[in-house]
C-alpha cells in the first residue's frame, strides 16, 4: 500500500443536486421499497439530513459523488433544487477514490439491539416508526416478542406463490418447472410477464398515495380498492345497454350487488322468502336461486 497523504478538510458546498455525477460502479445498493422511503423522509423535511461526499475533478469539470449516491438521487427525485454536500477539491488518484467510496459504505457503527427496540417502541406513530426506515426484520422483533397466548392451531395462513411467465408456452411451462420444484407453495398463481410492470406501479401507486413502505400493505390497499369495485366485474357478463347476458354460464353474486356480504337482516328476510317459495313448489329446491327469477320478472 502506497504511504497515505492527509486530505485537506473538505469544504461545505451548497448547489443543485442535478449538477453532480453519480458513480458508474457503486456497490451500495438501495432495495427499491427503502429508495421510496428516502425520497418519501426527504420531501418531510425539505432538505436533505445527512451529508454526500464529493469529488472536483478538475480534469473533466465534474462533481463526482463518492459516497451518497441515493441521497443525492432521492434528492432529485424529491425535486430539491438544492442541497448541501462535502467537496474534496484536490486531486485523488483512483485508489484513493475507491477507497473513500467503499470506507464509507463499510465502516458503520452497530446498532445494541436492545437499546434499539427500546427507542423504537418510544415512537408511537406509524409515520415515525415508518421514517426510521427499520422494519420487524431489522429489529429481530419477531423473536423477542412473547407470542405463547399464538398457538400454531390459531393462525391461519396461507403461502402464495405469484409467478410472471413470458408467453412462449415451452419457457413459461420450464419457468414454472423450475418454481414449483426449488419453492414450496400453498398456491402458486400465473400472470403474464407483461403485467410484472403493471402490478409493480399499482404498488408504487399505493404506497405514494398512502406513504406505505411495505409492499404486503401496498397490496392490501390495492385489494380494498378492489372490493369498492366488484360490482364493475359485471362487465365480464352483462351488457348494461342491453341488459342482456353476453356469455353463457355464472355470474358471481358479488358482481350483481357490488358486494360480498349484505345485512343479517335483510338476508334473513331474502332467505324467509326464498325457503316459503320452495316449500309451495313454486321455486325447484335444488335451484332456489330461481326466486330472483320471480323477483326480475315483477320488475318487467
Amino acid at each position: 500500500m502506497e504511504e497515505s497523504t492527509q486530505l485537506a478538510p473538505p469544504q461545505m458546498v451548497q448547489g443543485d443536486p442535478r449538477t453532480l455525477t453519480m458513480l458508474d460502479v457503486n456497490a451500495r445498493f438501495l432495495p427499491h421499497e427503502q429508495f421510496r422511503q428516502l425520497v418519501a423522509n426527504i420531501k418531510r423535511d425539505g432538505h436533505l439530513t445527512s451529508t454526500p461526499l464529493v469529488w472536483n475533478d478538475r480534469e473533466t469539470g465534474r462533481l463526482i459523488v463518492l459516497s451518497g449516491n441515493h441521497r443525492t438521487l432521492a434528492a432529485i427525485e424529491a425535486n430539491l433544487s438544492s442541497i448541501w454536500w462535502m467537496q474534496i477539491d484536490e486531486p485523488l488518484p483512483r485508489q484513493r477514490q475507491i477507497a473513500l467510496q467503499l470506507s464509507h459504505n463499510a465502516i458503520a457503527g452497530q446498532d445494541d439491539p436492545a437499546i434499539l427496540k427500546e427507542l423504537y417502541d418510544e415512537l408511537e406513530s406509524v409515520e415515525w416508526r415508518q421514517y426510521t426506515g427499520l422494519d420487524d426484520k431489522a429489529l429481530d422483533l419477531l423473536e423477542k416478542v412473547d407470542v405463547a397466548s399464538l398457538g400454531e392451531a390459531n393462525l391461519d395462513f396461507a403461502s402464495v406463490q405469484l409467478m410472471f411467465l413470458p408467453e412462449e408456452l415451452k419457457r413459461a411451462e420450464a419457468a414454472f418447472d423450475a418454481a414449483r420444484s426449488t419453492a414450496s407453495a400453498d398456491q402458486r398463481w400465473v400472470a403474464a410477464l407483461a403485467q410484472y410492470e403493471p402490478v409493480l406501479d399499482a404498488l408504487e401507486t399505493s404506497r405514494a398515495a398512502y406513504t406505505i413502505g411495505n409492499s404486503a400493505t401496498a397490496l392490501g390497499v390495492i385489494l380494498a380498492v378492489f372490493e369498492r369495485h366488484l360490482g364493475e366485474l359485471a362487465e365480464g357478463w352483462f351488457d348494461a345497454a342491453t341488459g342482456e347476458p353476453t356469455r353463457q354460464g355464472g355470474a358471481p353474486l358479488e358482481t350483481v350487488f357490488g358486494v360480498r356480504e349484505i345485512p343479517v337482516e335483510t338476508a334473513a328476510a331474502v332467505r324467509a322468502v326464498i325457503d316459503r317459495l320452495v316449500q309451495d313448489g313454486t321455486v325447484p329446491q335444488d335451484e332456489p336461486w330461481r326466486a330472483l327469477d320471480l323477483l326480475a320478472a315483477q320488475g318487467h
